[in-house]
């Protein structure tokens, strides 16, 4: 368990499936991800089997949010693309309960799994890719401390339209500054 005050980052357990599949069968949360057909429970359960093959470091982790004394499931995050030789990584996130969107929770996730990468798993770079039109990640990304590098254009085909891939990544000397000033 990583644990911060408003959020909380768990393994997956197969029960959370249902979950992940309501939430990446919202068009509104799968406009920000590489989803573009609907997932049956099955295809989940597929993913699920591949997921937990994955080094560990790896495995994809619940975001949950605190209320009360409850913890509820909210959206999904993990390192993937793991270099140990360069200490890179790519990471992915996204809050599917739409209730919990707006409200600093998915920086709040990014936070606790940056600390963790750079200060657990001693990583050195932790970039991401974004679809340019998902500007509240964008802004959730810069808040917390990564910089554009770049970006991929017309990369990213959705809804009829070509939208560029924005590069982002944030480097450990530059997480360490940003916590101790």
């Amino acid at each position: 368990m990583i644990s911060g005050e408003r959020v909380r980052l768990r393994a997956i357990e197969r029960s959370d499936l249902p979950h992940f599949a309501a939430w990446l069968n919202d068009p509104e949360v799968a406009a920000g991800l590489m989803v573009f057909r609907p997932l049956s429970l099955v295809n989940e359960e597929q993913w699920f089997a591949e997921a937990m093959k994955r080094p560990l470091e790896e495995q994809p982790l619940m975001i949950e949010i605190a209320h009360g004394d409850a913890w509820i499931p909210a959206g999904n995050c993990g390192f993937h693309q793991i270099n140990w030789r360069s200490r890179s990584a790519e990471v992915g996130i996204f809050i599917g309960e739409k209730s919990y969107w707006n409200q600093g929770y998915g920086s709040d996730a990014m936070r606790l799994l940056l600390k963790y990468g750079f200060d657990v798993l001693n990583l050195h770079r932790i970039g991401l890719e974004v679809f340019e039109n998902n500007l509240r990640a964008v802004r959730s990304y810069e808040k917390v401390g990564f910089v554009v590098e770049g970006r991929k254009r017309q990369a990213h085909f959705q809804d009829g339209h070509y939208w560029d891939i924005i590069i982002m990544s944030i480097l450990q000397p530059e997480w360490q500054n940003a916590r101790t000033s």
